[in-house]
């Protein structure tokens, strides 16, 4: 997924193909999806159609800036391109991990939000969900 481009700098990017986008399968995920709390975040988990584990973030407006928004966003999306989808490839899992924030996370720093993540990804590979 990191790997470096030839003759460019190194990629860090969610690529597309582990994203989940389309509104149609948010709204499944949401409906279907076997759902886990944590204290930040609402994740949704359901088998992939695909044959790799693909990640999806919801980010409620909560009455935060767009800025904020977009911060925790990012955050989100880091912590599962670092920590969930690397555990889930690496158990071998095709899972499609849908994490909807709640209000509490915006005032989450990003440690507490990837240990989070990191909890979801260790139960999600020993249960093999």
């Amino acid at each position: 997924m990191d790997g470096a481009r030839p003759g460019g700098p190194r990629r860090f990017g969610l690529p597309r193909t582990a994203r989940i986008t389309a509104s149609g399968e948010i709204r499944t995920l949401f409906r279907r999806g076997k759902r886990k709390r944590t204290r930040h975040l609402d994740v949704f988990i359901s088998s992939s159609p695909v044959a790799h584990s693909r990640l999806g973030l919801v980010v409620p407006r909560h009455k935060q800036t767009a800025v904020l928004r977009n911060q925790l966003k990012r955050r989100l999306r880091d912590a599962g391109r670092r920590e969930l989808l690397p555990r889930l490839a690496d158990a071998g899992l095709a899972l499609d991990v849908m994490l909807r924030a709640r209000p509490e996370a915006y005032g989450a720093d990003y440690e507490s939000l990837r240990q989070e993540v990191v909890r979801v990804a260790e139960e999600l590979c020993s249960s093999g969900s």
